[in-house]
């Protein structure tokens, strides 16, 4: 990929796709190719065609999903798993029939069975049943993995896939029925603070682990495995550290300096117990995270209190 390479970001406003973007602009990148969700919509399949037979983009970021939290699955299951089909089914068959020399497709560590060992290596696809919650989002990235797989055996397409951890930053979604868990828990101890509430309610029992990297890191990890990575396989992209809900908790309720107590509603669902990713082969190529969570945590609620409170924002 040459800095005059001609780039196209799939998603290139949405949280993984932005800060993609950036990432590509700050090293020099100067012909990317990006369009609004109005300029094109990924879901019609002659407009995906005619984009690429006209722009003729030679590496592919595919950053656009449908993304959300347990409680957008839970509500959307057949938008969530339609949709993802539909724009992947799209995309990349667009992409490998005008010619791109290379599809960048991103997954989701939520493909992963729900009990399986921890960490997450990337042999444990398919060796169990998927966690209930995100089932529909799950299967949907499942397959995109498995056309980019597809493409390249019949085709020669080189298509790799990405499987970020779970992700957040600037550019992140804030909604409380729609968001994940770190945005989601940036405002509640946000508007607590604001609304000088003794206690906040959140979700599940607190005791699973999860593991987080902030967006600008997984967009450095994209642009160097799109330069240094071409197998068939799949890569784990991730920091290789969790932390449970309820430190998770504690530690957003410093970084947002809110006073008072908060309880866990125990008959929300908690999702997978723990989601750790083995990075192994990423770190074997030479890639290794940058930025620690309460400093990545202290940049994204300074991005939240800078104007960026979603339309439906109480304050």
């Amino acid at each position: 990929m040459q800095k005059s390479s001609k780039i196209f970001v799939a998603g290139h406003r949405g949280l993984v796709g932005s800060a993609i973007t950036r990432h590509l602009k700050s090293q020099g990148y100067e012909n990317l190719i990006l369009r609004t969700r109005a300029e094109l919509d990924l879901l019609n399949a002659a407009s995906v065609n005619s984009f690429f037979a006209k722009e003729q983009p030679e590496y592919v970021f595919f950053a656009a999903a449908k993304v959300g939290g347990i409680l957008a699955n839970s509500t959307y299951p057949a938008d969530f798993i339609r949709d993802n089909l539909v724009i992947q089914n799209n995309v990349i068959d667009a992409a490998y029939r005008h010619g791109a020399a290379k599809l960048q497709f991103l997954g989701s560590s939520c493909i992963y069975p729900k009990l399986a060992p921890q960490p997450l290596r990337e042999e444990y696809l398919l060796t169990g049943p998927l966690e209930p919650t995100n089932e529909w989002y799950a299967i949907a990235k499942i397959a995109g993995i498995k056309l980019c797989e597809a493409y390249r055996l019949q085709y020669g397409f080189n298509a790799i896939s990405l499987m970020p951890t779970n992700l957040y930053g600037p550019g992140d979604n804030f909604d409380l029925q729609s968001s994940h868990v770190l945005p989601a828990l940036i405002r509640k101890f946000h508007e607590g603070k604001i609304k000088r509430a003794s206690e906040i309610v959140l979700w599940g029992t607190g005791t699973p682990k999860r593991e987080f990297m902030h967006v600008d890191d997984l967009a450095s990890a994209a642009v160097f495995l799109m330069q240094n990575y071409d197998e068939k396989q799949f890569i784990n992209v991730g920091a290789g550290e969790d932390i449970s809900i309820a430190d998770l908790a504690k530690l957003v309720a410093s970084v947002v300096e809110f006073p008072g107590k908060w309880t866990f509603d125990t008959s929300k669902p908690d999702g997978t117990p723990r989601k750790l990713l083995d990075v192994s082969r990423l770190h074997a190529l030479g890639w290794h995270h940058q930025i620690p969570l309460e400093a990545g945590i202290r940049s994204t609620y300074e991005f939240f209190v800078g104007g960026n409170l979603p339309a439906s924002s109480c304050l």
